[in-house]
């Protein structure tokens, strides 16, 4: 049975390979539909989640900070579950939903304090790069090509380990900040949207294999979590490329 790659560590080959595809039956299987159901469920978890967190932040209940740590914590720890229990998802993704949305409601009641308007232009945005690249999946006008998954791989990888290595060094007093680099910080942030983007076709190429491939239904809550991880990490980018555009 042959499985395309994904740069999306959620949506991996190695964790798709580990599932026994004998659980699912012919009438039990993965669908498309079934996909987009799941993921809008989670979604709308999330969602939930942002405006509960956002109120609280607005409120000063609870400072921004303690929801942004428990979200990510808490969505960080459902998220390993998730990976390396595949068959929990339809118990852990729609957790994961809901501690990710108090860090996304948190951070974006914070962006939205700074900049007027912010928040609703990036939910915009990201939302019609998930309509384009679906349409330019669909119509076959981008191809998830070896060389092309190839090529998202590497990129993301890349991204990875700079933010890891930025990490590390502003840890000791170091690490470099994009908004010191002015322009060029802009067009740095704009390269790593369009690696974000570029992730999402192949998570569309990984969910219609794995659809043909008639894996079980539980699946669809796991891809749905995929996509998820995949366009929150777009928001994120998103918000901070509007950030560096409002101070420069």
């Amino acid at each position: 049975m042959r499985f395309s790659k994904s740069s999306n560590p959620v949506l991996s080959q190695k964790r798709f390979k580990k599932i026994d595809v004998r659980d699912g039956e012919l009438v039990n299987t993965m669908t498309f539909d079934g996909t987009i159901n799941k993921t809008f469920i989670l979604f709308s978890l999330l969602i939930v989640s942002s405006w509960l967190s956002w109120s609280i932040v607005v409120a000063e209940t609870v400072s921004f900070g303690v929801l942004i740590g428990t979200g990510f914590i808490g969505g960080l720890i459902f998220a390993i579950v998730t990976i390396f229990k595949p068959h929990l998802s339809p118990y852990t993704a729609p957790f994961y939903a809901l501690f990710e949305g108090l860090a996304v409601g948190a951070l974006s009641a914070f962006y939205s304090s700074l900049f007027d308007g912010i928040v609703i232009k990036a939910i915009g945005i990201t939302l019609s790069i998930l309509f384009i690249m679906l349409m330019l999946y669909k119509t076959g006008v981008i191809r998830a090509t070896p060389k092309f998954k190839k090529g998202v791989i590497v990129a993301t990888g890349g991204v990875l380990f700079f933010y890891v290595l930025n990490f590390i060094f502003s840890s000791f007093g170091g690490g470099i900040s994009l908004s010191e680099f002015g322009i060029i910080g802009i067009g740095i942030q704009l390269v790593i949207i369009v690696i974000a983007s570029l992730n999402l076709v192949l998570d569309f190429d990984y969910i219609e294999e794995s659809v043909k491939s008639g894996m079980p239904k539980y699946i669809e809550w796991y891809a749905g979590f995929g996509i998820m991880v995949t366009l929150v990490w777009l928001y994120f980018e998103i918000l901070r490329l509007l950030s560096l555009v409002g101070r420069n």
